[in-house]
């Protein structure tokens, strides 16, 4: 199992390699909401009470890095559909690779790519902002960040499978991403201070509002149990429950 992980992963990340151009396209989008969204949270939060602790940098980054998860690996699946399209899914039927090891070492690779975006998006927060957030807390936020991308990306690859459309795919994933992006805070925190009753009580069942809410608290280095408890387990049993889709999924597809 290990073994055919490994060379599933080897292959993605070798063709991802070939093309690095995913690294300045996937960082392009937080990358303006720094520069250009960045300056005007510091003013908003210095003036407007309820917002979660910490400064704007605090707030703004750890919620960009989520943002750059949620989109870069929820579109996986278009790669998968390639392969689809390609002929490479049914080459794979034919080989002994573990059905599972093909799921892994793509959600694997999927995730390594995601961390290193996210690590160029932490370090451009250090050097030309004032983002002050500790080590430990910054490690913390990327294992947050790439069990994000693995559930996200198991998710994708399973409603890839199940559609099996180029067409279908994008017009499914923004009717879905669009609420979630809105509703989980990420560019604006939804707080009972700030929001209306009816608005915060919505987002709280949104659950990538509370791994947003861990990755905020990884950034102030907030560890305790109550700052990160419900984050935690919400994306510790989302990405269990999109794994074994995926899986499934992947075993049924390859049967």
């Amino acid at each position: 199992m290990l073994r055919d992980i490994w060379l599933i992963f080897r292959r993605d990340m070798a063709l991802s390699l070939r093309n690095p151009a995913w690294i300045a396209i996937g960082i392009m989008q937080p990358v303006l909401y720094l520069v250009l969204f960045g300056p005007l949270m510091e003013k908003i939060v210095s003036s407007t009470p309820g917002f979660p602790p910490g400064d704007s940098w605090t707030i703004l980054t750890p919620a960009l890095i989520i943002q750059l998860a949620l989109f870069g690996c929820s579109f996986a699946g278009f790669g998968l559909l390639a392969d689809y399209r390609s002929g490479v899914v049914e080459r794979l039927r034919v080989t002994p690779v573990s059905r599972v090891a093909l799921l892994l070492g793509k959600v694997l690779a999927n995730a390594v790519q995601t961390v290193v975006q996210a690590i160029l998006i932490t370090v451009l927060a250090y050097l030309v902002f004032d983002l002050n957030a500790p080590i430990g807390g910054i490690v913390l936020s990327l294992v947050i960040v790439a069990l994000t991308a693995v559930t996200l990306a198991s998710a994708s690859y399973a409603v890839a499978l199940t559609i099996k459309s180029e067409e279908t795919f994008p017009a499914l994933l923004n009717a879905v991403l669009m609420p979630v992006l809105l509703l989980s805070g990420i560019l604006v925190p939804i707080t009972a201070a700030l929001a209306p009753d009816w608005l915060y009580a919505i987002s709280r069942i949104n659950p990538f509002t509370h791994v947003v809410d861990a990755e905020r608290a990884s950034f102030r280095g907030d560890v305790t149990l109550d700052a990160m408890l419900t984050g935690s387990i919400v994306l510790v049993v989302l990405a269990a429950l999109a794994v074994w889709w995926g899986a499934r999924t992947f075993q049924r597809e390859n049967a």
